[in-house]
């Protein structure tokens, strides 16, 4: 796998001060993506155990509140075999500090064992994951008032309310922003 940023201090994408890893390589390939040169699994740097030292690092202070997984798109087969390790080092270092991802398939695609994107890998990460920010954008539903997302079809899913209701369940079910 390849990343094309890491950023110490982000608080576009996600509660609070977060690490945040922009992932590479994604077949989604939303028309007004704002980072299209992230669709290239190649683009960037190789995701080495030097970089996941120094996410750890990056994660230690207090004041970080956790981990933001982005891209191009975490959730792309590729990326869950090289992300759902390093992701089980997260929680068992830092079990109070939350995990966001941000994928363009929905949770039903991930859930889904016919789907493409649904491997080995997903229900351990989508277990991994405390909020996941689905769907594809859409530029026609783009809405610069919404908060940690791009287009009013993305969800922002609490996963742990999910998991117990069997149910997909939203952090803030009803708010428009």
């Amino acid at each position: 796998m390849h990343y094309g940023a890491i950023k110490n201090c982000d608080i576009a994408n996600g509660t609070g001060v977060r690490v945040s890893l922009f992932v590479s390589g994604c077949t989604n390939r939303c028309p007004g993506c704002f980072q299209p040169e992230t669709w290239d699994f190649c683009y960037g740097q190789p995701f080495t155990e030097e970089t996941e030292a120094r996410l750890m690092r990056l994660l230690r202070p207090d004041y970080i509140n956790g981990l933001t997984l982005l891209g191009g798109d975490p959730f792309e087969p590729a990326n869950q075999r090289a992300l759902l390790p390093f992701l089980r080092r997260v929680k068992a270092a830092f079990p109070d500090k939350d995990i966001w991802a941000y994928t363009g398939y929905t949770y039903e695609q991930l859930t889904n064992p016919a789907h493409p994107a649904c491997r080995a890998e997903t229900p351990a990460m989508l277990r991994a994951v405390d909020v996941l920010v689905d769907g594809p954008f859409i530029q026609a539903r783009k809405d610069i008032r919404l908060r940690f997302r791009g287009s009013s079809n993305q969800r922002i899913i609490d996963m742990k309310k999910t998991a117990q209701t069997g149910r997909v369940s939203l952090l803030w079910p009803d708010t428009k922003t």
